[in-house]
């Protein structure tokens, strides 16, 4: 097949489905390259009328509300990752033999022939930290990179941007990829890429855990150097057992113990290589130790350790060396709302992950203490809690239920964890979070850590994670001062 090239667009007449970010972006960087382009949104707020008027004054059209249908003469759809499979719009464009692509999928055809790699993450929990992690191992070793995709700058604006106004290329991306994305890049080839784990999530989207998973399994296709896998979780192993990828391209697993051949791990502290070695039957490169994960703030969580040894054999798929590793591991800070070190009061620690809107990454977040006072709740998507309740019970020192699904938590707690105290609040205020903070500050015992890891989303209460996270950490600053 032809690669398709930025002139191939030129007086295409293409339509895009979304007013957010990716979708302006698309229609400004396909406007520019001389296609006809229509954005369509079943919205018409005041927010999306404000971004209209700006399209159109760029010679661009847009259709909200009622008009959000497929346009008359459409070649190709540009969809959003929001927009569900089964939208109407979709059907209209397969009625029509018209295809239906995303963002990232014009940004792959998009690029030039000397283009940068692409190095692909994803998985349910972690994307972000390791995708981070990865581009400040690649900064290290001195390499021009950049995070992109499901996270920062649209992929698009960067592909595009590559090189212009005299700036370097780029060498390489870390490319940050949700399950939609996926969903709608059918060309995409990585060089090479980590699916980090699976559980279950937005399965409203995509109708089952099997086709979530297929769809999370597409960033192994194709991919010519490394397909990345967690040997902890056995479905990413059999992503890419199912793969179709280039000839030479080596399964590498991650673990938490001692690594075996063609696997990254921990030995004593150690995170070691024994995949990228001459001899991996005998031989273990030692890349960093645990404490080079995110330096200064205590011991890593598992999950964080493992995300560390994800983007580790990432980068060394890509030819890095161990000191560029361990360089860019001890660079590497976390965004706030991940495992955030609060406050220590009164012998208590209080801990932020508000990002922990499932139950896979507050199960993890979880098993990170040995005792806890856990703030939990929100709007579940449809989640169960009787695993992770099981699973976390001997840690819980007591519970904190806040927002409009608590009651599911909470008879999880009755069934699996009886003899844990459970305060209940019964009001979804953004004011609830202070009184949530006392009540687990009443609970907590010099040695525990108030653990906010809700397993839930936040818009039952607040716009979003991190504004909760926000209001944990001021509810925080609301109690005593610290000891001296």
């Amino acid at each position: 097949m032809t690669t398709p090239s930025p002139a191939d667009f030129a007086g295409q007449r293409i339509t895009v489905a979304g007013l957010g970010v990716s979708g302006i972006s698309a229609a400004r960087a396909l406007a520019g390259l001389g296609a006809h382009v229509t954005v369509v949104d079943g919205g018409d707020s005041e927010k999306q009328q404000a971004a209209a008027r700006e399209l159109e004054a760029d010679g661009i059209t847009v259709r909200l509300g009622d008009g959000a249908t497929l346009p008359a003469g459409t070649d190709l759809v540009v969809t959003s990752p929001g927009w569900k499979p089964d939208s109407p719009l979709f059907a209209a464009a397969a009625a029509a033999g018209v295809d239906v692509v995303g963002d990232v999928e014009i940004a792959w055809r998009l690029r030039g022939p000397d283009s940068a790699a692409w190095l692909g993450v994803t998985g349910t929990n972690g994307k972000t930290t390791t995708v981070r992690m990865l581009a400040s191992i690649l900064a290290a070793e001195g390499l021009h990179t950049t995070a992109v995709g499901n996270i920062g700058t649209p992929i698009i604006d960067v592909v595009l941007g590559q090189g212009k106004d005299g700036e370097r290329p780029y060498d390489v991306l870390a490319v940050e990829l949700s399950s939609y994305q996926l969903h709608w890049a059918p060309s995409l080839r990585a060089h090479s890429a980590v699916v980090l784990n699976l559980a279950p999530d937005h399965l409203d989207w995509h109708g089952s855990m099997q086709a979530y998973a297929a769809d999370k399994g597409r960033i192994y296709e194709g991919n010519t150097v490394a397909c990345v896998y967690n040997v902890a979780d056995k479905a990413t192993e059999d992503l890419v057992r199912e793969a179709d990828v280039e000839e030479g391209c080596r399964a590498i697993g991650f673990t938490l113990g001692t690594p075996g051949p063609s696997q990254l791990g921990v030995v004593e502290g150690i995170l070691v290589d024994r995949a990228f070695v001459e001899n991996r039957q005998q031989q273990a490169q030692e890349l960093a130790e645990v404490s080079d994960i995110a330096p200064g703030s205590g011991t890593p969580a598992p999950h964080n350790i493992a995300n560390a040894l994800a983007a580790a054999a990432l980068a060394r798929a890509f030819g890095v060396r161990p000191a560029a590793v361990r360089d860019g591991l001890r660079a590497f800070h976390p965004e706030a709302h991940r495992i955030q070190h609060i406050a220590d009061r009164e012998g208590v620690t209080y801990i932020d992950d508000s990002k922990a809107t499932n139950t896979h990454a507050a199960e993890a977040s979880l098993a990170a203490y040995e005792h806890i006072v856990w703030i939990a709740g929100g709007l579940a998507k449809g989640a169960t809690f009787d695993e992770l309740v099981q699973k976390s019970a001997a840690r819980l020192r007591g519970v904190v239920l806040i927002g409009a699904d608590r009651a599911l938590i909470r008879e999880a707690l009755a069934r699996h964890a009886p003899d844990v105290p459970v305060v209940d609040l019964d009001r979804t205020d953004t004011g609830a979070m202070s009184e949530a903070v006392r009540e687990a500050t009443r609970l907590a015992e010099p040695g525990d850590t108030v653990l906010l890891a809700p397993a839930c989303a936040s818009m039952d209460m607040f716009v979003n994670y991190n504004k909760r996270g926000e209001a944990f950490a001021d509810a925080v600053g609301e109690l005593t001062a610290p000891d001296h």
